[in-house]
């Protein structure tokens, strides 16, 4: 049964802060945790994880604002969760960011934690919601409106996350998978399927891997599509509930197909970056970038950047898969980011958001994209500009003339007259196509799209054309709570709960530092956003 924690609203005379020094007393009130207690504890919206809970008349829950801030201050501190639990035992600070009164007063056990995080992942699975992410769009719309940030002009970047897993490879990720299955089937099966395991569960798959020469790799790979494929037929199906046979299926479909009863082995050009990369971790993905590799999820974050605004919020996280483009998880968060934030009309990237689908929502929602590279090579030497006419109808300009174009095929095509060209300043650097009596200039409706991006950026004062950059300080602070850019979790769902807390601990430590600086200026500031 779901209950609201309200206990920290009512003082306590036995608290441990009658008993301090008011010194000590008068610190914590000043401290860092004071704040967040105030800005982001009692804001949590406890009714938003009713879900979780039964309806009917029981047990009540522990504090969902206790749990919430406890996962929160673990990310922010990178805290271990035997840390974790020391500090909401002993650390005043921490009890006094949870709201805690009493020096013995500890709001949940491990088990009620660990309980809560499966409760949020469950439900992550069945509607798709993470009740983390709404934690951070209540939090960040309130500091928003009481800062009064302006949100019209916003940034965006994304940086790699990669999982807490093992590189495998192909042969011995299909070792593996056959070890944890032997793990999982009842003695009588291990009994009767013994004969078929064996050769591959009497040591590691590392260690299998060791002993093979490059030449047996191919023959063994043969060996174990016909392993996989009698596990396919014989056992799977008396295990189809279990999670790793589920795992099982998706290997041996990424790896083997059966033409005509034979078992094949798909040829390394059929794996996508979307097989399996390890058993660990169902959902990483793989991509190579600036050649380097990178196995798990890509984070996404756009943030306020108007150079009157006195700090900068982070507005909207996304995790998706590191083999999807930075474009296509831009199209899909344009809608969302209009809604949270409606006077957006000015958004800054680099070169890997730009593209034709989102060129279109921009123009939906009246948004200028800003666009500081453009992928791709431009067709000539010579600059040359397009503008639309009216829709369907373009005009093609060099330095000496203005060309309406023409629709051929599925491109456009501006004939120059070649008379005049002869006489450019810019001939020998012209790469039109030369042809008798004209050059010829080709472009698409995308290409005029790209034009448009990379012309915008010289439509705004140039002191706003630089802001996009300050959005890797704002990487920094979230890839800081990493190991090496390396998550300590697996999976998309711990993934996203990384990121929204730290995206949580960002907004907050910004706003701290900045009430601190306008209270030693003299600034009442902080009543306006608490």
């Amino acid at each position: 049964m779901f209950k609201k924690n309200t206990k920290h609203t009512q003082s306590n005379i036995f608290g441990y802060t009658n008993i301090i020094s008011e010194k000590m007393a008068k610190e914590l009130q000043e401290s860092e945790e004071q704040q967040f207690y105030k800005l982001i504890f009692c804001n949590i919206k406890e009714e938003d994880f009713a879900c979780l809970y039964s309806e009917i008349d029981s047990r009540p829950n522990v504090p969902v604002n206790c749990m919430v801030s406890a996962i929160l201050l673990q990310h922010r501190g990178k805290l271990t969760y035997e840390k974790l639990f020391d500090s909401i035992k002993f650390n005043l600070l921490t009890k006094t960011a949870l709201g805690l009164q009493t020096l013995d007063e500890v709001p949940f056990s491990e088990a009620s934690l660990f309980n809560f995080q499966n409760k949020l992942n469950s439900y992550f699975i069945e509607t798709g919601i993470n009740l983390l992410e709404r934690v951070f769009d209540n939090l960040t719309e309130k500091q928003l409106k009481d800062l009064k940030i302006k949100t019209d002009i916003q940034r965006t970047d994304s940086f790699q996350a990669a999982s807490n897993i093992r590189r495998y490879s192909r042969l011995q990720l299909l070792v593996e998978m056959l070890i944890r299955i032997y793990r999982v089937i009842n003695e009588e099966d291990k009994k009767q399927y013994d004969e078929l395991f064996i050769p591959y569960v009497k040591k590691t798959s590392g260690q299998f891997i060791y002993r093979l020469d490059t030449d047996d790799l191919s023959s063994e790979l043969e060996k174990v599509g016909k392993v996989y494929r009698e596990i396919n037929d014989t056992l799977k199906p008396k295990y189809k509930d279990v999670d790793i046979f589920k795992t099982f299926e998706r290997v041996y479909l990424e790896h083997f197909t059966v033409i005509e009863e034979e078992i094949i082995i798909r040829t390394p050009e059929e794996l996508t970056s979307s097989c399996l990369q390890s058993p660990d971790d169902i959902d990483a993905t793989y991509r190579k970038k600036n050649n380097k590799q990178f196995y798990g999820q890509t984070v996404n974050i756009v943030e306020t950047c108007n150079p009157v605004n006195p700090i900068n919020l982070v507005t909207d996280i996304s995790v998706h898969a590191n083999n999807i483009d930075d474009s296509k998880e831009l199209n899909e968060r344009i809608d969302i980011v209009k809604e949270k934030t409606p006077d957006i009309n000015e958004l800054h990237f680099d070169g890997a958001y730009g593209s034709k689908d989102n060129d279109k929502k921009f123009d939906k929602h009246s948004v200028t994209p800003i666009q500081t590279a453009i992928r791709g090579r431009e067709n000539s030497g010579v600059e040359i500009t397009i503008n639309q006419i009216n829709e369907g109808y373009y005009l093609a300009s060099c330095p000496n003339q203005n060309i309406k174009s023409e629709l051929v095929t599925k491109r456009f095509k501006a004939e120059f007259d070649l008379n005049i060209c002869s006489s450019c300043v810019f001939a020998s650097v012209c790469n039109l196509i030369k042809k008798k009596s004209v050059r010829v200039y080709y472009f698409t409706e995308e290409e005029y799209l790209k034009k448009q991006r990379l012309a915008s950026i010289q439509m705004i004062p140039k002191e706003r054309r630089s802001l996009r950059t300050n959005v890797e300080a704002t990487v920094s602070e979230f890839t800081r709570k990493m190991n090496n850019r390396k998550l300590k979790v697996r999976g998309t769902f711990k993934a996203e709960i990384f990121a929204f807390a730290v995206g949580i601990g960002v907004n907050f430590g910004r706003i701290y530092r900045y009430l601190c600086s306008q209270i030693s200026e003299g600034a009442l500031i902080r009543q306006c956003i608490t």
